[in-house]
């Protein structure tokens, strides 16, 4: 059985985050990553938590998931549908795509706690 990674561009995103019913948005890259510039709303979960914190995504939840590039949240995604989450998509190009095409950034406060 192969499973697709649905993918999601940076403008597709940008609408349905301002929609009544935006996804829950993760960011997998590194904290100091995270520090230089991230997207709103965007919530700190670096890959290599991920795994221990999988609890704290609910399965039912629409879930968009990014990093730099869009390959590290390429894993994470996969990561998650062999764990039967169906609802997850990788942001295409991730936060340099996003970016690139005037997209607002900002540096993530990091004062909670990323486990």
């Amino acid at each position: 059985m192969t499973m697709l990674v649905k993918e999601i561009d940076s403008r597709e995103l940008s609408e349905w985050l301002a929609s009544d019913t935006p996804p829950r948005l993760i960011d997998v890259r590194t904290p100091q990553e995270m520090m230089q510039a991230s997207i709103a709303k965007g919530e700190p979960m670096p890959l290599t938590v991920l795994p221990l914190r999988i609890n704290d995504i609910p399965q039912d939840d629409d879930v968009v998931i990014y990093c730099r590039t869009g390959n590290r949240s390429w894993q994470a995604c996969m990561f998650l549908m062999q764990k039967g989450y169906k609802r997850i998509f990788n942001l295409k190009g991730g936060i340099v795509a996003w970016a690139q095409i005037g997209l607002p950034v900002e540096p993530m406060n990091l004062n909670e706690t990323i486990q």
